[in-house]
């Protein structure tokens, strides 16, 4: 079993080192579904409560109703900023862009004008006034960055990078570079960069800008790109705070809002292996390597105010929603916005995404991987790949999947809480892995071990256990030490009386014949008491009680075995007396007491057996039958294990050949149903000759031992003891003589 334990811990490790490879080498499916249980995170978690210093202007379909199809005149864009300057916004930021100049076909009509008035030499300056100031009002372009110029507000304008390389072929240097000085005020001004190699740290290049019109971008002192990356699976979870263009790193419109909020300078640190430290001031936004922000998400869609923008054109909306806050300008109506799938919803707005991360920055609320993340990961995976591959060989399959379920849920649970306690965005998905995949591993691994267990073990003991012991086993592997243990047993040896020459007498046939009954009939009688047949020597029979299987009362099972064997053998001989065969009588020897048991053999060959002394005596009281006439003899260590249902009859004490102790022996002779009142005189008057025998009356033992062969001429063991005490009588044994009888053959 020690074995088994070792190769579970060894399946374990291996497994336990292919997930911590597969996650530092990254997997892409189980990347995927890491990514899902962030979205589940943020489901579990629901809801948080928002600073209140952002508020979304939003062209809604109300607003739509009201002031018409989208887009709208920039004119009302600059009524837009107006409106939300004079009601105290802090910063105006625009998740909309103006990228093309409008058509001004009314203002190159007054232009047409103007210079046909100056074809008629006519002159007036009130006319000429009243036409440049015309020519200004429906100049939408001009209104907006008028308007922008003279908010009290901070405006931020939005823009977006062109990634692809490739759609830039068709647009020269000039334009380019017109592109890039439109959105200047976007850059990150204060860049620090930890060494020259750290200048060429990996970060998200762009093609080109597409930047507002110049106008327009002169007008304002802050920008910010609004491009989005989802993930591979469509989903935003994070927003690339650094972008870089050409040689120059520019900055996104949430954080640039926040920025002019706060009134604070965007600040980036570059090391070697890519962003280190994003600030907002002395705030630092925790960021990945190439810049990214995961984005913690404040709730499901209009978890910030919405107010439509047509309220706040007609003055109907309330001013002290807009005072002092951040005031995000985007599109919500449904056909026309920026829709975006986020861990909340499949719909979601994409000036709302926006919204989120300022809150959170403003905040100081963020969700970020620590950077110890790795660590714990890893310690994570070898941690409970380890603890189950402890676990599982110990257990059975309920306190198994009752562990496997505590470290699922458990770490599943720990990293919920971590998140929406902390932020930290632990892996679930690798460890959940390890986790099952040592489980799988381990219960397969324990499953076809016991089935080759349970294979060995029904070929190993079918032939000389009882069905139900084997089954037994079977069923619980983990009692069978087959590598050797010392037990308490009870050993039993049987032989044939006579059988060489009854042998003699066969022919070979006959003789296999006769044999294999006699054997099928005690073996039967063997396994019916759950015994262990060893093995036969010939017409010998070896065998055991209280290994493999346990069996408490081992002594008292094997003597009922033995007087069973007897009785069968009674049986025997009246059916082969009919038959014309052989009588056949068996001698029993049997000894309880401690002995090694295990499967023993050669490495090629081996067979479930035992040694010892306790083997060594019920070998010697099976030879020891035949000086007393007996054919059931038992030791005191047997003897004492009995009670009152079986009847014993003390013969002697002998020393036998290879053991220094004394042995006392019984003979079994049965049930107290199978002793007459015959029997009991016989052995009354046995006893009291025994005891004068020990005592060296020769003379008095000699009278009990004749009075009890008066009774019956056949008892062996009176004949013996009669003769020895003849013997002694006329050659008495020396003054140390202890009533030990010495046997001195086998």
């Amino acid at each position: 079993m020690n074995k088994t334990k070792l190769n579970s811990v060894i399946i374990s490790v291996f497994v336990i080192i292919a997930i911590i490879a597969s996650y530092l080498y990254g997997i892409h499916f189980l990347d995927l579904m890491e990514l899902k249980t962030i979205d589940l995170r943020f489901e579990s978690r629901g809801a948080v409560a928002t600073s209140s210093n952002v508020v979304l202007a939003v062209v809604d379909e109300k607003s739509i109703n009201n002031e018409g199809i989208w887009i709208w005149p920039r004119s009302k864009m600059a009524d837009l900023v107006n409106k939300l300057s004079n009601a105290g916004a802090k910063v105006i930021a625009f998740d909309i862009g103006f990228l093309e100049a409008d058509e001004k076909i009314t203002v190159r009509t007054i232009e047409n004008i103007q210079n046909k008035i100056k074809t008629f030499n006519y002159l007036n300056s009130s006319l000429s006034a009243y036409l440049e100031d015309l020519k200004f009002q429906t100049d939408s372009d001009k209104l907006l960055a008028s308007a922008i110029h003279n908010s009290k507000a901070k405006v931020v304008l939005g823009y977006f990078f062109q990634t692809d390389k490739l759609s830039s072929g068709h647009i020269d240097e000039n334009e380019i570079g017109k592109h890039l000085s439109n959105i200047r005020t976007s850059e990150y001004k204060s860049i620090f960069y930890l060494s020259k190699s750290s200048q060429k740290a990996p970060l998200i290049e762009t093609a080109f800008p597409q930047s507002n019109i110049e106008d327009i971008s002169g007008a304002a002192d802050y920008s910010g790109y609004f491009n989005m990356f989802p993930d591979e699976d469509g989903v935003v979870r994070r927003l690339p705070a650094v972008l870089k263009c050409k040689d120059s790193l520019y900055a996104p419109l949430s954080l640039v809002s926040v920025s002019a909020f706060l009134e604070k300078q965007l600040s980036l640190k570059i090391y070697e292996y890519g962003v280190g430290e994003i600030a907002i001031g002395s705030l630092l936004i925790p960021t990945d390597e190439i810049g990214c922000i995961s984005i913690n998400y404040r709730g499901p869609a209009k978890t910030f105010k919405h107010i439509p923008v047509t309220d706040i054109l007609n003055g109907n909306a309330d001013l002290n929603l807009i005072k002092n806050r951040i005031v995000l300008v985007g599109v919500t109506a449904v056909g026309i916005y920026d829709q975006r799938v986020t861990p909340f919803s499949g719909v979601f707005p994409g000036l709302e995404i926006h919204a989120n991360i300022v809150d959170s920055i403003l905040s100081k609320d963020f969700i970020y991987q620590p950077a110890w993340a790795t660590i714990f990961d890893i310690l994570a995976i070898i941690v409970a790949g380890l603890l189950l591959g402890f676990i599982i060989p110990k257990t059975n399959a309920i306190t198994s999947i009752v562990a496997l379920s505590l470290l699922f849920t458990g770490h599943i649970l720990l990293c919920q809480c971590l998140f929406s306690e902390k932020g930290w965005i632990l892996n679930i998905v690798y460890p959940i892995t390890a986790i099952i995949s040592v489980y799988i591993s381990l219960i397969l691994y324990k499953y076809f071990t016991e089935t080759k267990t349970k294979r060995f073990i029904k070929d190993a003991f079918s032939t000389y256990l009882a069905p139900s012991v084997v089954n037994q086993l079977i069923e619980f592997p983990e009692k069978l030490d087959l590598g050797g243990q010392e037990r308490e047993i009870t050993a039993f040896f049987s032989d044939i009386q006579g059988f060489t020459t009854i042998s003699e007498s066969l022919s070979p046939k006959e003789l296999v014949a006769l044999l294999n009954e006699f054997l099928t009939e005690m073996t039967e009688i063997i396994l019916e008491y759950e015994g262990t047949v060893d093995k036969f020597v010939g017409d010998a029979i070896v065998a055991f009680f209280g290994a493999p299987n346990d069996l408490p009362n081992h002594a008292e099972v094997a003597c009922m075995a033995c007087i069973k064997m007897q009785k069968k053998l009674v049986d025997l001989r009246a059916k082969w007396d009919k038959e014309n065969k052989a009588a056949l009588k068996m001698r029993a020897g049997i000894c309880s007491g401690p002995a090694v048991v295990g499967n023993m053999g050669s490495r090629t060959r081996k067979n479930y057996t035992m040694m010892g002394d306790t083997v060594n005596i019920a070998s010697r009281l099976e030879s020891v039958n035949k000086i007393y006439g007996l054919y059931s003899l038992i030791s005191d260590t047997t003897a004492k294990a009995l009670g009152s249902n079986i009847v014993i009859r003390e013969i002697d004490s002998v020393s036998v050949v290879g053991k220094n102790e004394p042995v006392t022996i019984y003979e079994l002779a049965g049930y107290p149903e199978d002793v007459d009142d015959k029997m009991r005189n016989i052995f009354d008057f046995y006893a009291k000759g025994l005891a004068a025998y020990k005592k060296r009356n020769w003379d008095q033992a000699i009278s009990h031992f004749i009075a009890a062969l008066d009774i019956t001429i056949s008892d062996g063991p009176s004949k013996t003891m009669l003769a020895r005490c003849n013997e002694y009588k006329t050659n008495p044994p020396g003054n140390n003589w202890d009533g030990i009888f010495t046997i001195k053959s086998k």
